[in-house]
């Protein structure tokens, strides 16, 4: 049985929409199958893309070699589990271009203690990503510096109304979503940078979830999978995401912090 969430939080609008579609009576996991064979969903191998209980993943066998040997997504009743199947149904081209990455180094090294930096990444993506859309100009790169600097006053409350017109955040990472059921402001998500141009802002949202799903896809296929390109966004200092974001809300350097020297 999963727990309330606040659907409404803008935080989830990137998958709220997908979990509307589903119309959840009891089994969820009956409930994703239907919509991902509405969508023709399919792993890189071109499989059908199933949700399956987490016993049917074979004893040392590893989750992402699984899915992409099977096309089965091995699924438990949590709310970890749900929202990476509504992330599977809102974003399937990122979801299937990271599971075959993860599961070519799987093949290359094997499973071992470390996962080795492409595949860090691509776990780091899959599970606290947010994929951060700005408008490929000149105040959209001061916005990007800004961030990347940690100069969180400049960025988030300087230029806090780029936010919705000039950059827009839409949360990927399915752990991410989960803990932000129960919110605070300390939660810290990975951001990928995604440069668009004019057109992506004149979009309605659900064609704009669809060209960042392809758009995104592609850069990992070119493979820009790698570590540097993230940059910490505490999710909570997004403006308009929380309430009482005044100056001394960016202030609090226990949770804005610095660049490390």
């Amino acid at each position: 049985m999963l727990p309330e969430i606040d659907w409404i939080r803008p935080w989830y609008d990137s998958v709220r929409p997908a979990y509307q579609r589903l119309g959840i009576e009891g089994d969820f996991l009956a409930a994703l199958n239907a919509g991902a064979a509405a969508l023709g969903l399919h792993n890189a191998g071109g499989q059908p893309l199933r949700f399956v209980a987490q016993d049917a993943l074979p004893e040392g066998r590893a989750y992402e070699e699984f899915i992409g040997a099977s096309g089965c997504v091995p699924t438990r009743e949590n709310l970890h589990d749900f929202f990476n199947g509504l992330v599977w149904l809102t974003f399937p081209r990122i979801k299937r271009q990271l599971n075959a990455l993860q599961a070519a180094q799987i093949a290359q090294a094997g499973v071992g203690k470390s996962r080795g930096p492409a595949r860090d990444g691509a776990t780091i993506f899959d599970e606290n990503c947010a994929l951060l859309v700005v408008r490929d100009s000149t105040a959209g790169r001061a916005l990007v510096e800004a961030l990347r600097a940690h100069h969180w006053h400049a960025a988030l409350f300087d230029q806090r109304a780029a936010f919705g017109h000039d950059a827009q955040v839409w949360l990927f990472g399915h752990a991410l979503m989960e803990k932000l059921v129960a919110p605070r402001k300390a939660i810290t998500a990975h951001t990928w940078v995604v440069w668009a141009g004019d057109d992506f802002f004149a979009l309605l949202a659900d064609a704009q979830r669809g060209w960042i799903d392809e758009q995104v896809a592609a850069e990992l296929a070119a493979g820009e999978m790698h570590t540097a390109r993230f940059t910490p966004l505490q999710v909570l200092g997004v403006p308009g995401w929380c309430d009482g974001q005044d100056a001394a809300f960016y202030a609090d350097t226990s949770v804005f912090r610095p660049i490390r020297a």
